[in-house]
C-alpha cells in the first residue's frame, strides 16, 4: 500500500472519530466528558495504523506536530468545543499531542512497539478509567487535587496490562508477565500523580521509555 493511500485512510479514521464526538456532543449535551473521551480513546489506534502502514518518520512527526499546534489553537479559542468543552482546568489534549510528537521524533519507527504500548496505555487505559470510574461507585481519594476512584484505578491498570499483552502476542514480542505487570503499575502510578491532564504527557512517554528499557522493541 502506498504512503498516500495510508495517509488518506488514517485521515478518514480521525474524521470519523471527530464526527462521532460531535454527534455525541449535540445529542447528549448532559454528558460533558463523553465527546472528549471518544476523541481521547478513538485517536489512540492511529499509532497502530501508522505502524501497520509503515508511515515514514518525517511524515508521522510533521503530522503530529501540525495536529498539536491545531490543538493548542483550539484550546485558546474553543473552535471545536467537543474537544475542550469541560469545566475543570486541563491541558490534556495539548499534552497528548506533545507526547506523541516527541515520541515520534525520538523513537519512531525503531521502537514502534513501545510507542504503541505507551500511547494506547493513555488512550485506552486513562480514557476507559475516566468513563468507568465516573459510572460506578467505589472508594475515592484525592491526590494533588485530583479525585481518583478504586474502580477507575483498577481499570487503568488492567487495560494497560491487556493492551501490552495483546501487542506482545500479536507481534511475537515475548514480553514476560512480570514486565507486563511493571508496565501497568508504572502507567497507573503516573496517571495518579499527574494533575491538570499532564498524565497525557507522563504516561505515554514514561511507559514508552520503560518498554524500551525492559523489552527493547
Amino acid at each position: 500500500m502506498s504512503t498516500q493511500i495510508a495517509i488518506i485512510l488514517i485521515a478518514l479514521w480521525i474524521i470519523t472519530i471527530l464526527v462521532i464526538a460531535f454527534l455525541c456532543k449535540r445529542y447528549f449535551p448532559q454528558k460533558e466528558e463523553l465527546s472528549r473521551k471518544i476523541i481521547h480513546i478513538g485517536t489512540g489506534p492511529v499509532i497502530l495504523l501508522a505502524w501497520l502502514f509503515n508511515i515514514p518518520k518525517n511524515i508521522a512527526f510533521l503530522s503530529a506536530l501540525f495536529i498539536t499546534i491545531a490543538l493548542g489553537i483550539n484550546y485558546r479559542y474553543r473552535l471545536l468545543p467537543a474537544i475542550e468543552d469541560i469545566e475543570r482546568k486541563s491541558f490534556g489534549t495539548i499534552a497528548y499531542g506533545i507526547s506523541i510528537t516527541l515520541l515520534l521524533l525520538l523513537f519512531w519507527p525503531h521502537y514502534a512497539a513501545s510507542i504503541s504500548i505507551g500511547i494506547l496505555s493513555m488512550a485506552f487505559g486513562d480514557g476507559l478509567a475516566g468513563l468507568i470510574g465516573r459510572s460506578i461507585n467505589s472508594p475515592r481519594w484525592s491526590i494533588l487535587n485530583q479525585t481518583k476512584s478504586l474502580i477507575g484505578t483498577l481499570t487503568m491498570g488492567s487495560v494497560v496490562a491487556m493492551t501490552t499483552l495483546i501487542i506482545s502476542s500479536t507481534n511475537n514480542l515475548s514480553i514476560e508477565p512480570l514486565e507486563i505487570i511493571v508496565i501497568s503499575l508504572i502507567a497507573t502510578f503516573l496517571e495518579q500523580i499527574s494533575p491538570f491532564g499532564i498524565d497525557n504527557l507522563t504516561v505515554p512517554i514514561g511507559v514508552t521509555c520503560i518498554g524500551i528499557w525492559l523489552v527493547g522493541v
